[in-house]
């Protein structure tokens, strides 16, 4: 009797120090949880205010754009009178809030102190994900649905620029190109990536994917590499932007909402609804290792990368017996 509790003490300290190092180990750590009281139902994309160290989150379910202050981990403000905010962008230059509601066709910008003032943009229904061209201080607005789907060009004080790019179907997440003029586009109705020139303003090229559901994407200019995650099944493609090939893919977490590449580290991270953070190395332009799942909650679908923080965010949707939150957590070298 005594022999037997002995090797299940010996087991369990095993196991406590196994887990110690795997944690020690870790590429993330978490450092903070922001509980967002009030919140309810989905929670959607998140943008941030680098100078003024403010995550603005999307809570979709709730009808609000959340205002959190990083350094105190409170909400600061909340911005309502919205209609399913998805995508989000601040623009510094212009000291303003975009918010494309998914369900209206507006796109509301915010601005002034405490966002006092907005104006109202009306594009499609379905307003969804926006990226920011700093360059040529162009936002571009995933807008629509079959048939009328686009992405929308609007400048920096709210003005729609004449020629939308026309789409095949409705824009998921999309990634412009640093140093040319190329746009890549999730289309997960058709199945297809589509490639779209924007100067021109047209599709140039559309890729398939290997799965289904291709929702996330994030691109590694310098390596000329875009990273597709499927739902159906879960997996991670990695595809040659030069031609669309796929060069690579593994599995990965389940019902994925967002992915980043973070370029110092040659990591990605993949955020999915499954519960966990699958993190992958990029041991080459075209080898990659699954290195670690970092355990979040179930429905944690949507994350945001901070590289200048050195930050990722993960948010958690409220649940019977648990508060929405959002959860921070630092690279690991």
């Amino acid at each position: 009797m005594r022999i037997a509790v002995l090797l299940a003490l010996c087991a369990w300290a095993c196991v406590q120090s196994s887990s110690a190092v795997a944690a020690a180990d870790a590429p993330l750590r978490e450092i903070k949880r922001i509980v967002l009281p009030g919140v309810r139902g989905r929670i959607d994309h998140m943008a941030v205010d680098l100078a003024g160290k403010r995550l603005f989150v999307a809570a979709l379910g709730n009808n609000t754009a959340e205002v959190i202050d990083v350094d105190s981990g409170r909400i600061v403000q909340s911005i309502g009178g919205l209609q399913e905010p998805q995508g989000l962008l601040f623009v510094p230059e212009a000291e303003a809030l975009f918010v494309a509601n998914g369900g209206s066709n507006a796109l509301k910008i915010f601005r002034g102190k405490g966002f006092s003032s907005s104006t109202t943009l009306m594009l499609e229904d379905d307003n969804d994900n926006i990226r920011y061209d700093r360059q040529a201080q162009l936002a571009y607005v995933g807008t629509g649905g079959d048939p009328d789907s686009a992405l929308a060009i609007v400048d920096a004080h709210g003005r729609e620029v004449p020629g939308r790019i026309a789409l095949s179907g409705h824009p998921e997440s999309f990634q412009l190109e640093r140093n040319a003029v190329r746009v890549f586009v999730n289309v997960p109705t058709a199945g297809v990536i589509e490639v779209a020139d924007r100067i021109q303003r047209k599709v140039v090229a559309r890729w398939k994917v290997g799965g289904r559901a291709n929702f996330a994407m994030a691109l590694d200019d310098e390596h000329r590499r875009l990273f597709v995650v499927t739902r159906h099944p879960a997996k991670l493609w990695v595809l040659d932007t030069r031609d669309g090939r796929t060069v690579a893919s593994l599995d990965t977490v389940g019902d994925a909402d967002d992915v980043f590449y973070d370029e110092e580290l040659r990591r990605i991270y993949v955020s999915g609804g499954e519960g966990h953070v699958a993190v992958v190395r990029q041991e080459s332009a075209d080898r990659y290792a699954a290195t670690a799942r970092i355990q979040t909650r179930d429905g944690a679908r949507t994350a945001y990368f901070v590289p200048q923080w050195r930050m990722l965010f993960v948010a958690l949707p409220a649940k019977p017996g648990a508060v929405a939150e959002i959860r921070v957590f630092e690279t690991v070298p």
